[in-house]
């Protein structure tokens, strides 16, 4: 298993009713997202210390090694530590009677 440096929220973007760009939205340095096999546009599933939330993602040179900025995320906050996941179309979890 391979271990990766945490990612680190450095910047929160909170948009307003009639910005051109809204949503949810995770930046990343291109670098450490093809570290995770997470390409430019993908989906991932972010983990915050609260809840997880679905969001695309966007590369950007511009922010330091193991940083990223949310945009439009509940339950992170600048300097918390996230995890991202791919999110996984093909295999779609199974409801049991024990989880249904």
């Amino acid at each position: 298993m391979r271990a990766f440096q945490p990612l680190q929220v450095v910047g929160y973007v909170a948009s307003r009713r009639g910005d051109a760009e809204r949503g949810p939205l995770v930046r990343i340095r291109p670098e450490d997202a093809r570290m995770r096999l997470i390409d430019d546009g993908e989906l991932v599933w972010v983990y915050g210390p609260r809840r997880h939330e679905l969001a695309p993602v966007a590369y950007d040179d511009s922010l330091p090694k193991g940083g990223i900025v949310v945009r439009d995320l509940a339950g992170v906050a600048i300097t918390e530590i996230v995890k991202l996941v791919k999110m996984d179309v093909d295999h779609r979890p199974v409801l049991t009677k024990n989880l249904a």
